[in-house]
């Protein structure tokens, strides 16, 4: 059983080996570590996670461990687009120019000596700690070095693999009347999800339900459980089209079907119409 706290680490034991690839993917970039972790599923808790992942950097070979490495970002650059390198140095959101530029030339420095990028778990750490803790290592020999290296990226990982545990997934919606211009208002929503620990073909279940304010929004739906891997939303959309005394909706409800993965957030808008509607992925 895994614990209701993580219900990332029961979408991870669950979902399909592509998704879960994928997710395992951008915390090692290491082939070796994902397909490792990926054929060692279920975990019953996330200490047995950790601990295969502890496992699984220890073994890999010079080469993997080179490959995981990197794909990091440089210490003072994370990459543009990537959340995880940015939130991890986040300690460097308000370094000045000269802390940026001493980072710089002591990555450079150490590129030259060991041959990789530096790689330290920078999460709660300052800029200056980064600094001191780049100028400490130069002085290692290589043997040691590359050991404390596979040591951060254990750390990282660690990191990683416990906030994609812990990780929900949230569904929102906002409802437009592209007819009249303007919002869509009380149109109810039903939610429900497709549950991977279920042995049926579709197991859907209801999950939550809701109707949109007057902005035509609607985001108070419940997360969704750890063994999600899609979600529908169905728009009753008749009795909002029909208020006018027009007869007939075309289209009674609207549905939408949708796979989810872990630690995502999902905001579905509908552009809707008498005779038609269409969806898509917001932000």
């Amino acid at each position: 059983m895994t614990s209701p706290a993580h219900p990332g680490l029961t979408w991870l034991n669950h979902a399909g080996a592509g998704a879960v690839r994928d997710s395992l993917h951008a915390v090692c970039a290491s082939r070796a570590w994902t397909e490792r972790l990926l054929h060692a599923r279920p975990f019953a808790h996330l200490d047995a996670l950790l601990s295969e992942q502890d496992a699984a950097v220890a073994d890999l070979t010079a080469e993997e461990f080179e490959a995981a490495v990197a794909a990091h970002p440089p210490i003072g650059r994370p990459r543009p687009g990537d959340p995880a390198s940015t939130r991890e140095q986040g300690g460097l959101a308000d370094a000045d120019d000269q802390l940026r530029a001493e980072l710089l030339d002591l990555n450079l420095t150490y590129r030259e000596r060991f041959g990789r990028t530096f790689l330290l778990c920078a999460t709660g750490l300052s800029g200056e700690r980064m600094r001191d803790a780049l100028r400490a290592r130069l002085a290692h020999e290589p043997a040691r070095e590359a050991a404390v290296a596979r040591g951060e990226l254990g750390r990282i990982n660690r990191l990683r693999l416990t906030r994609l545990a812990e990780s929900e997934v949230t569904v929102s919606t906002h409802v437009l009347d592209t007819s009249l211009g303007r919002p869509a208002a009380g149109i109810a929503v039903r939610l429900a999800v497709r549950d991977a620990r279920r042995g049926d073909a579709e197991g859907w279940r209801p999950h939550g339900e809701g109707r949109t304010d007057a902005d035509g929004r609607l985001a108070t739906l419940p997360a969704l459980p750890g063994g999600a891997v899609a979600a529908r939303l169905t728009f009753a959309v008749e009795p909002y089209l029909t208020r006018g005394g027009t007869g007939a909706a075309f289209f009674p409800e609207a549905t939408v079907v949708f796979a989810v993965t872990v630690g995502e957030r999902y905001h579905i808008p509908l552009l809707l119409n008498p005779f038609g509607y269409s969806v898509y992925r917001g932000s």
